[in-house]
């Protein structure tokens, strides 16, 4: 059975995801799908909670008509010591027998219990990445090119966009706050 493993924050769940995930799944049996980093949520840099990421991915795979039969979506939580991280997410997946990510930590925490590892081919990644979507969400600028249908009606629904926005003024606040502390 080949079973691969690809990991990712997925902030938000975008078409250059869903190329990855149809690529590899041309080449294996089945697929996990690791949700990264599932306990962070309302930051810039990570807006969603583990369950959104879930009910993105799940409504965009059923969007792409990818068989259900599959693939597995687990939610991988961070740990505080990144050396136990794989044992971590070893406990949490079936087994596999690679990882696919672009994270330069991931590829070498995998690296150093020797499993392999393979970099995705990225789509189109100047658009196809979530910083660009928040970014674009930001800026008011059309982001729901870069997104399945699927994905921009659950953002829509949990109003993602008012929590980026609101996010971002909590923390250029906080940031200007701490400027003026420290020149006190």
């Amino acid at each position: 059975m080949k079973r691969d493993l690809i990991v990712g924050r997925m902030q938000p769940v975008h078409k250059g995801h869903l190329n990855v995930i149809q690529e590899t799944l041309d080449e294996v049996d089945e697929l996990i799908i690791g949700i990264g980093s599932a306990e962070k949520s309302h930051t810039l840099s990570n807006p969603f909670t583990g369950g959104e990421r879930v009910l993105m991915l799940t409504k965009a795979l059923r969007e792409y008509d990818i068989d259900p039969s599959k693939y597995y979506i687990i939610p991988l939580e961070d740990i505080a010591c990144n050396s136990l991280w794989v044992g971590h997410v070893k406990m949490l997946t079936p087994p596999f027998r690679k990882v696919i990510s672009g994270n330069a930590l991931v590829k070498q925490l995998f690296a150093e219990e020797n499993i392999p590892h393979k970099q995705p081919h990225l789509f189109n990644r100047e658009e196809y990445s979530g910083t660009e979507v928040r970014r674009r969400i930001l800026n008011n600028e059309d982001w729901q090119s870069l997104l399945p249908k699927s994905v921009v009606k659950v953002i829509e629904e949990i109003k993602g966009i008012e929590r980026i926005r609101n996010i971002a003024q909590k923390e250029v606040s906080e940031i200007a706050y701490e400027k003026k502390t420290n020149q006190n």
